[in-house]
């Protein structure tokens, strides 16, 4: 039977036009279906988690919850501050906030402690999530009534503005990314294959996988909201594999071309190398897009986004390498044979296709320590990747909070200003108990015993008005902490109001629902919530990366060897990135402030991320090594040679995807700072160390046991040495 990818390649090969209209269209249909249903973003309530999330829904149910807010400061350009002239700006400003149907209340002017700001907080309708698509109206009334007082200073911040400008700012920096990425990616692929043409369909490929992505994805939404990171994800994922997957196809056809001496007609070719690098593909794009499901067990939405935008964009990008592919390559190999015909007519002499054999011989020299003293290279690279895994002991892990943000927002300027201006209110702890109506008198009685506690207490600075619902079930307590929100002050403070104050007040009111939300509980509370899931995740990425390869090379040794290595490398990664982020030496380095921390989403994306896309280099690598056990090669030298054909793709492939991954390196947004830093060293660690030193010196000391239980792979190894080695068969199974 033949397989899949070679039933696909032979009809795309036989028609290459149909083919890539087909695909065209495909890409068109998804387009043309993301647009007409549109995204559907994530709800404020998707991300609730832990208590806070609780706390949120009790809130949200009484009809409670925490509307977002807008702050405009208020103060003199130079100078003291003109009190008559501000409240007149600050009232003009309230009339004018009050006529817009977004605005759900304004407060009364606050003055700074030092009599230098007067603040004006703005609350508004609707969702948090939805609340930046409403900023703009509300900061043209802001500029209105700056001109109107030109002799103020009007600033607006909030958690609505901070988003935007976050927002924008991705936006910018992914523009950027991509400036840097596509050049660099083509150099490669030129350096390559030395063709600008050849270079170019890997790229085109990869971008139009993109494409049709980004729009199942919108409809994809439907199903499992978009939390904001899913094109973001497809962009960084989509060009890496998009590339690598092409690469790995391109690499194998130019090799058997090279090898057929003009024999072989396209078709065939393309047949061959769907036999083999195409089944590499396939196998390759399964294991990452099953990998990657892993992360729906986090019950997170944002690992949820990542995960579809992932899984979509891999599969795309494996249906690309099935269909247009092949027939693309079909074209332009009949273009280059009807160039090599005219050449042999005017009697030129046959171009060369190929590798350069300059690329065995380094690649000789590298293999040179694992082939000699396989024990010594695996001991030494073992230990190398340890020392980097040590760093691991310190990992603090955090949620990345909006002090984070960069301050090239102008919304986070002025946010700092807030926060200076008025430290009584730079956290805000909401206090939410539900209980039956009748006990509504009790709670709130519960609730001024916690204030006054709270006012005794040091870290905190007052409490506002006990609001309690319509039906007199839910009632909300705001308490105020004078500490920024990321200090351990700050998590001090809920600590104490969650052990302490509570527990000894509404936690004695029978059937009571209570529970703490507001930043600082959402901050502690997500780390929290992952680590609990952190378990279930891995233990299930474990499974399946053994089951995959398994499956692929029907070895159960190579199945614990691959979860091994992959363990090892994600680890090693991990620990240089504490080494790197959680210090402040690099800071000037990678243009970034370091928190002290790791950010909540990075260990765990990293290993399911990283975990998928090893498989690529696992697969395209064994396989070749299986290809030539199974055509009767000596283990030995199957691994040796293997490692050898494969190496200069898989450099190539992982030169593509370092630089993908590293463009992210210059984003502002800290959290993708270090994501884009941590795969892209996985990466090197992987296709480097990995591959060229630990994997071929565990396979030389294993021999044939590599392949137990596979009986046709052993039997092979075994009988090599009874009859001459012949040209590796093609394993179209």
């Amino acid at each position: 039977m033949k397989s899949f990818s070679v039933r696909m390649a032979r009809w795309s090969a036989r028609h290459p036009w149909r083919a890539i209209a087909g695909w065209l269209v495909f890409v068109a249909l998804c387009l043309g279906a993301g647009s007409a249903v549109g995204t559907n973003s994530a709800k404020t309530a998707d991300y609730r988690v832990g208590e806070a999330g609780r706390a949120e829904a009790l809130a949200a149910a009484g009809h409670l919850e925490r509307r977002p807010t807008e702050q405009v400061l208020i103060s003199a350009r130079s100078g003291a501050l003109d009190r008559n002239a501000a409240e007149a700006a600050a009232e003009d400003l309230t009339a004018r906030m009050k006529r817009l149907p977004d605005v759900a209340g304004v407060a009364a002017p606050l003055l700074s402690g030092d009599r230098t700001v007067l603040m004006v907080e703005v609350a508004l309708k609707g969702e948090e999530r939805d609340a930046k698509d409403k900023v703009d109206a509300l900061v043209e009334q802001t500029e209105a009534v700056q001109e109107d007082h030109p002799g103020l200073l009007l600033q607006e911040t909030g958690s609505p503005s901070i988003s935007k400008g976050v927002d924008r700012q991705r936006s910018d920096d992914l523009a950027l990314s991509e400036a840097i990425t596509l050049p660099v990616t083509l150099v490669t692929l030129l350096v390559v294959f030395g063709s600008v043409t050849m270079a170019g369909v890997p790229l085109l490929l990869a971008l139009s996988s993109i494409a049709a992505a980004i729009g199942l994805s919108m409809v994809a939404s439907h199903l499992s909201p978009d939390a904001g990171v899913g094109t973001n994800v497809i962009l960084m994922i989509g060009l890496a594999v998009g590339v690598d997957y092409t690469l790995f196809y391109l690499k194998r056809e130019r090799e058997e071309r090279a090898r057929s001496g003009g024999r072989l007609g396209s078709a065939a070719l393309v047949e061959l190398a769907a036999a083999t690098s195409g089944r590499a593909v396939v196998v390759s794009g399964l294991a990452v897009a099953v990998s990657t499901a892993t992360l729906y067990l986090a019950s997170d939405v944002i690992f949820s986004s990542l995960a579809t935008g992932t899984i979509i964009v891999v599969l795309v990008a494996v249906a690309s390498s099935l269909t247009a592919l092949p027939a693309l390559l079909v074209k332009l190999g009949q273009r280059a044979e009807r160039r090599e015909l005219r050449r042999a007519r005017r009697g030129k002499p046959a171009r060369r296709v190929g590798g350069r054999g300059g690329d065995g011989r380094v690649w000789s020299a590298l293999l040179r320590p694992a082939a000699r003293h396989p024990l010594a290279t695996l001991c030494c690279s073992v230990l190398g990747l340890l020392a980097l895994v040590a760093p691991l002991a310190g990992l603090r892990i955090t949620e990345m909070s909006r002090d984070t943000h960069s301050r090239d927002i102008p919304a986070m300027r002025v946010y700092d200003r807030l926060n200076e201006a008025f430290p009584e209110q730079r956290v805000t702890h909401q206090v939410v108990v539900r209980a039956d109506a009748s006990r509504s008198a009790e709670v709130t009685s519960a609730l001024r015993e916690v204030a006054r506690r709270t006012g005794d207490d040091g870290l905190f600075t007052g409490a506002s008005r006990i609001r309690t619902s319509a039906d007199h079930r839910t009632s909300v307590l705001e308490l105020k902490v004078p500490h920024l929100g990321n200090s351990e002050q700050a998590y001090d403070s809920l600590d104490r109001l969650r052990d302490d104050h509570l527990p000894a007040t509404v936690g004695r009111i029978d059937g009571a629902e209570f529970g703490v939300s507001g930043d600082v509980a959402r901050y502690a509370d997500y780390p929290a919530h992952q680590n609990g899931k952190l378990p279930l995740v891995l233990g299930a990425l474990l499974l399946v990366t053994f089951v995959m390869t398994v499956y692929a090379f029907r070895s159960v040794v190579l199945g614990l060897i691959g979860v091994v290595l992959n363990l090892l490398s994600a680890a090693a990664a991990l620990g240089l990135l504490v080494l790197v982020f959680q210090g402040t030496w690099a800071e000037g380095l990678l243009d970034f402030d370091s928190t002290g921390s790791i950010g909540s989403r990075v260990p765990l994306f990293l290993f399911v991320i990283l975990f998928g896309l090893s498989m690529d280099y696992q697969v395209f690598v064994v396989s070749r090594i299986r290809e030539a056990v199974l055509a009767g090669v000596p283990t030995r030298q199957a691994v040796l040679d293997g490692i050898r054909s494969s190496a200069s793709v898989v450099t190539s492939a992982a030169v593509v995807m370092t630089t993908v991954f590293a463009s992210f390196v210059f984003l502002h947004i800290i959290e993708m700072k270090q994501i884009g830093f941590v795969l892209a060293a996985a990466v090197l660690i992987d296709a480097v160390v990995v591959r060229v030193l630990v994997l071929p010196s565990a396979m030389l000391l294993l021999g044939e046991a590599s392949w137990w239980p596979s009986r046709g792979a052993r039997g092979a190894a075994a009988g090599a040495g009874k009859k001459e080695p012949v040209r590796p068969a093609v394993d179209v199974r």
